[in-house]
């Protein structure tokens, strides 16, 4: 049996992420998403909210699972025993950070193993940060993000008013 981990902030889930979530889904036996707290202050979305918001995202996929973690991502790895990390790639720039942490982890747990995804070609642009900005400025961002996501949204804009 082969288990991926989809580790990320999702700060908040994009149509992006879900498209790599059900398309990783597709490769793996079981596919574990870890929400991460956020590294930064001032996340848009509380841990537990981005983890629920995951969760009503992906709703239906059989193979999927929803976890948060706190602390390395190494050991995140470890506590689940899976096989791979997976990890979006949007552009050549996104693969800079994204070999530095992979080697940095495996140098923390030599098993740990990294797999690129690419997204969907209409997705290649979506960044979470874009679409709190778009939102925070009153753009409309139907199209970036799940309907429990929007609906999230609104409802926080609501209560700032």
């Amino acid at each position: 049996m082969t288990r991926a981990l989809y580790p990320g902030t999702f700060d908040p889930i994009t149509n992006g992420h879900v498209d790599l979530i059900h398309r990783a889904s597709r490769l793996f036996d079981e596919l574990i998403i870890a929400v991460a707290a956020s590294k930064r202050k001032g996340a848009f979305f509380t841990l537990a909210e981005r983890t629920k918001l995951v969760r009503e995202s992906i709703d239906g996929l059989k193979n999927v699972r929803v976890v948060s973690f706190k602390g390395l991502l190494a050991d995140e790895f470890a506590s689940h025993e899976v096989d791979v990390v997976i990890r979006g790639l949007r552009a050549v720039s996104d693969f800079e950070f994204e070999l530095m942490m992979a080697l940095m982890n495996r140098k923390l747990n030599k098993r740990f193993e990294t797999a690129f995804l690419m997204p969907s070609e209409q997705y290649v642009y979506l960044h979470s940060s874009l679409v709190r900005e778009v939102f925070a400025l009153g753009g409309d961002v139907t199209h970036f993000v799940p309907d429990p996501v929007l609906r999230a949204l609104k409802t926080k804009r609501r209560a700032a008013q």
